[in-house]
């Protein structure tokens, strides 16, 4: 179960069940009180506020109006003037409503203010850990000129709500420093009805000179094989199932099992921002969430059609993995038995790579560490603070309690400086493959009985 299931007390009595028509979102109102409902910057909640993944909240609450997304947008570009930032701007979305409105209006703002901007091909939905490959992939052996990225999404987080994330040039997410400075900007802007935020016509900001297209899906997925062992998943033959819960990797997995060969089957193609396809959380919530067995009762109900099977939340940097004997498996299993796996079957990774995890995520990872004799890294929550490990190859593992994850390259650079849900729950068919085994019957062999534990905090 997720960290929220464990401390529930009180389970909804649709929890783990079909969400009822009532439930749904209703579109058209929540996109017409984006443009429509403005906030009050003197009431504390409706002002931008930057947590560990961006500004989020519901237009409905005023927490999330077009004029935080022009208001934001704008003290971005001031930050980029101000720290000389002038390369590309990748900006991408998720399936949530409210992407396509922000990222409408953060165009406007971007290009009114000169930002060359890289739009996804045929306007496609963008996981988070393209935007963060993207970034990366640019600025490999530059020094100047440097790209950075917005990722539009609130993560998991139910239909109504809406998020805007900033990763800067190490491709990560924002440190405080950086978000508290455009936190402030933004919310100078607000009290400022606006005043010296520039803006153009969407229409005109399409057509600009400095709106690009890139070919965020093939430059990903063809990049596939230099993180995981696609050729032994291959070759094994195994049965996989993905359910992309309806978000941004949707029209990935097809594209994954035709570069590779594999036999995976995506069992929910569909996109539909009520995410009625969904069964309740524990809460009565619809959220889309990987580690929660509540919102996953669809694909845990056919885990023996598959070899393996996962799912990955609406930006997909979030996994859940499904096994036939155990079902959904726990976010901090799934993690030591991957973290043991990798550092004993990546050879060209340095000796003194360490494994990061967050504090709060559980102590079955300090004995994994232990055990491979490697050194812990951790943190506090946000893995924001993983960033600076994972871009200079010091850390071959990142992970957190929430099952989001990123680990190196085959040869031991950096992959991503930002959750990925894809590659993790791609790892678990590398384990199967390899191991003979799915990661559920692996967990015995790095969770033996270890002691003492050398723990390097950060």
């Amino acid at each position: 179960m997720s960290s929220a299931e464990d401390t529930a007390t009180n389970i909804h009595s649709l929890a783990g069940k079909p969400a009822v028509p009532s439930m749904l979102l209703n579109v058209p109102q929540l996109v017409r009180a984006y443009y429509s409902e403005m906030p009050d910057p003197t009431v504390p909640e409706q002002r931008v506020a930057f947590g560990t993944s961006g500004h989020r909240g519901s237009a409905f609450d005023k927490a999330f109006n077009e004029w935080h997304i022009l208001a934001i947008s704008q003290a971005i570009c001031l930050y980029r003037e101000q720290r000389k930032i002038n390369g590309p701007l990748f900006l991408g979305m998720d399936t949530h409503a409210l992407s396509v409105p922000s990222l409408s209006s953060a165009l406007e703002v971007l290009a009114a203010n000169g930002v060359d901007v890289m739009l996804a091909e045929g306007d496609d939905y963008t996981p988070t850990p393209t935007i963060s490959h993207a970034i990366l992939t640019y600025n490999r052996g530059r020094k100047t000129g440097l790209a950075d990225g917005i990722v539009i999404t609130p993560s998991h987080n139910p239909p109504h709500d809406g998020g805007f994330k900033y990763n800067p040039s190490h491709g990560g997410p924002a440190e405080g420093r950086i978000t508290g400075w455009i936190e402030a900007k933004a919310n100078e802007f607000l009290e400022n009805g606006l005043a010296g935020v520039k803006r153009i016509p969407f229409e005109n900001a399409l057509r600009a000179s400095t709106t690009h297209r890139h070919d965020y899906l093939n430059a990903y997925v063809n990049d596939l094989g230099n993180v995981l062992d696609m050729h032994a998943i291959r070759e094994a033959k195994i049965s996989l199932g993905v359910d992309p819960l309806g978000g941004a990797g949707v029209h990935y997995w097809a594209r994954i099992a035709e570069r590779y060969n594999l036999n995976l089957s995506v069992i929910n193609e569909a996109v539909d921002p009520t995410f009625q396809f969904m069964t309740v959380d524990w809460d009565g919530q619809i959220r889309m969430d990987p580690s929660s067995s509540y919102a996953m009762q669809k694909l845990i109900g056919l885990k023996d059609r598959f070899d393996i099977a996962f799912a990955c939340d609406t930006d997909h940097d979030r996994h859940g993995i499904v096994t036939r004997n155990a079902g959904l498996l726990s976010p901090n299993h799934y993690l030591s038995v991957a973290i043991f796996y990798l550092f004993q079957h990546r050879p060209k990774w340095s000796q003194s790579m360490a494994i990061g995890k967050t504090v709060v995520s559980s102590q079955m990872i300090d004995r994994v560490t232990a055990k491979l004799g490697r050194t812990l890294y951790e943190v506090p929550v946000g893995f924001k603070w993983f960033v600076d490990g994972l871009l200079d190859g010091s850390l071959g593992f990142g992970g957190e309690e929430s099952a989001g994850a990123s680990f190196a390259r085959l040869d031991g650079t950096v992959w991503t400086t930002d959750k990925d849900g894809i590659v993790p729950a791609l790892l678990s068919a590398e384990i199967t493959a390899r191991m003979g085994r799915d990661p559920r019957r692996n967990l015995h062999r790095p969770c033996a009985g270890v002691r003492g534990v050398s723990v390097r905090t950060g």
